[in-house]
């Protein structure tokens, strides 16, 4: 049975508030971030706060929206956005304040673009769902950027650089993974199609 206008969620639901929120977030984090050049403490804090909000709000946006069937084209689309555009800007952010290399920057920020553009790409062959590498990319991405924001005490300097290297290398491990299984869905596509 075909489905009928009023079976389509609609953009006004709880799953898109919250990513509309997380979207709006971004440039009152780079404010506290970047507030007296990143070097009040209480600012920093609330810049970690903002962005740690804004992380635990992409958790509970795609749960909602599969839960309580809120999966909107609205929803898809700008729910990426937020993610790239929040860790786009504390990575940025970071290198701007000089805390964090511009290499590193940049490897995560062309990957996380190539690869969204990448299964963009793909999708007329099928979908390609976030693995459990990618999920774990996320978290320790999110973590090494949580502890950078955070005015820690001296001594952790070592630490802190070892958790973002491993963010760093689980970002390219996983980009390449996602890279072959772009290439088996194409080719499995393709040769079930002919």
């Amino acid at each position: 049975m075909a489905a009928t206008q009023s079976d389509t969620p609609s953009n006004l639901n709880i799953a898109n508030a919250l990513t509309v929120l997380r979207l709006l977030a971004v440039p009152v984090f780079v404010f506290a971030l970047l507030f007296e050049g990143g070097d009040n403490a209480t600012s920093r804090l609330i810049a970690a706060g903002v962005f740690f909000a804004a992380i635990i709000t992409d958790a509970f946006d795609g749960h909602l929206a599969r839960r309580y069937d809120l999966v909107t084209d609205f929803g898809k689309l700008a729910d990426p956005i937020a993610d790239k555009a929040l860790i786009g800007a504390a990575l940025i952010g970071l290198s701007f304040l000089g805390e964090l290399a511009w290499w590193i920057t940049i490897v995560i920020l062309v990957r996380e673009l190539g690869i969204t553009a990448m299964r963009f790409a793909v999708k007329k062959y099928g979908v390609m769902p976030a693995g459990r590498g990618g999920k774990i990319k996320t978290v320790v991405q999110t973590v090494a950027i949580g502890l950078y924001l955070l005015p820690l005490v001296e001594g952790t300097e070592l630490f802190i650089l070892g958790v973002m290297y491993l963010a760093v290398a689980l970002t390219v491990l996983t980009g390449l993974d996602y890279v072959v299984d772009a290439y088996r869905l194409r080719k499995s596509s393709i040769a079930t199609a002919a």
